[in-house]
């Protein structure tokens, strides 16, 4: 499988004297303020974050760094560490930062994805390694759910509890490279890049049947053909429960597919959407598509394209070419404006925070901010919206120790 390789840009040294103002007293742009919440250590907080963060009714904010964490002794000790969950709470005016959990290797380890926060308060994910000694002694990666400590613990570390929802055997279909989504009946759904039928990754669903135990199915093989292959995102739903998603490569010309999962009686069945060509629409799509009011489909291509839309009759549009690529999964607010991160460009070139707005007959592009220095550098993970509409998410490198930095956005 392809894999695209990211060097960090030397700007962690460069603009010191505005990185120490934006990390302490938050940076304005166009009336937006950026602010660091977190800069992590590498240590046990962390290290590396990207993937989706997410927000809870609270208004606390959750991530994951894939190393980081426990080393010493585990599988991960030869990546930096087997990752951590973390927590950011506003607590009297102050955004106070805590690990919530941190994996050791036979619980899994490494997760790239990030995090959904379920309705019951309960975290999420999926992890790339760990759960065993299967696929090459590294364990092939698990999904997870992470249950809060009871409401009768007042202390800032008390323990999450985690259960493994599906832990592959080296035989099932694994390769987590995407997160999770979840429906108002607690069905887990996501993808692997792996196994099926066709060895190119499935999509899948984890039933709940009682207690902490689930049932894992597949709702589709993906063949390598026309289809696609390697989908290395996360899935999404509508109203009437089809399901939505991308594959990184396969397609007629081997550069990623958009698909449709279609809930009929007796399953699913898949409708190809779109079929990448590497030209001017783009290649190799990564993350995940939404979906407007009016049924109107947005994701974007990690090479060569931008952001694209594609309407409910089937017409592809390219709606916004972006310099400096993005990894990430975007994401639409109420009013139909789609966010998200590019890894580079920006007014240093490590990357920005965007946003596409739609007016007139036409799609502007407008940059919230650009990283750079203690602020953060390469963001890769997706952005999620507080309640009163506040931007948050990471950057993998930067920050006071280069490892990554945990922000919000306000409005």
């Amino acid at each position: 499988m392809r894999c695209l390789s990211i060097s960090p840009h030397g700007a962690f040294a460069r603009g010191l004297m505005m990185a120490v103002l934006l990390f302490a007293l938050g940076l304005t742009v166009d009336a937006q303020t950026f602010t660091v919440l977190h800069s992590f250590s590498g240590g046990a907080d962390g290290n590396g974050p990207e993937g989706l963060v997410g927000v809870d009714r609270g208004g606390n904010v959750y991530g994951s760094a894939p190393s980081g964490g426990s080393r010493a002794g585990t599988i991960c000790d030869a990546l930096g560490g087997c990752g951590t969950i973390f927590r950011a709470s506003l607590k009297n005016g102050a955004w106070i930062f805590n690990p919530i959990y941190t994996f050791t290797g036979e619980d899994g380890g490494q997760p790239w994805a990030g995090v959904t926060v379920g309705p019951e308060g309960a975290i999420y994910g999926t992890t790339l390694f760990g759960g065993g000694n299967q696929c090459g002694g590294m364990g092939c990666g698990v999904v997870f759910k992470l249950t809060p400590p009871p409401s009768f613990c007042h202390m800032a570390l008390c323990p999450w509890t985690e259960t493994i929802l599906y832990r592959p055997d080296g035989t099932t279909p694994s390769g987590f490279y995407g997160g999770v989504t979840l429906d108002a009946a607690g069905n887990v759904y996501g993808m692997t890049s792996f196994g099926g039928t066709g060895n190119s990754g499935t999509v899948y669903k984890l039933t709940p049947t009682g207690g902490n135990n689930y049932s894992f199915s597949v709702l589709y093989n993906f063949q390598g053909s026309t289809d696609g292959a390697d989908p290395l995102g996360n899935v999404t739903r509508d109203a009437a429960g089809n399901i939505y998603g991308i594959t990184t490569f396969g397609g007629a010309h081997d550069d990623g597919t958009v698909f449709k999962l279609v809930r009929e009686a007796g399953g699913y069945t898949f409708q190809l959407l779109y079929t990448f060509t590497g030209q001017g629409d783009g290649a190799d799509p990564e993350g995940n598509v939404v979906l407007d009011s009016a049924g109107n489909l947005y994701g974007a291509t990690g090479n060569l394209g931008g952001i694209f839309q594609i309407t409910p009759s089937g017409v592809f549009t390219l709606i916004d070419p972006i310099l400096g690529g993005t990894q990430a999964p975007i994401a639409i607010d109420s009013a139909g404006n789609l966010y998200g991160t590019t890894y580079a460009g920006g007014s240093h070139d490590d990357g920005s925070v965007f946003e596409v707005t739609y007016a007139n007959g036409s799609w502007t592009h407008n940059i919230l901010y650009s990283f750079g220095g203690f602020g953060g550098a390469l963001p890769l993970s997706g952005i999620a919206f507080d309640a009163s509409g506040n931007l948050y998410g990471t950057s993998t490198f930067g920050g006071m120790n280069g490892a990554g930095t945990l922000w919000q956005l306000t409005r």
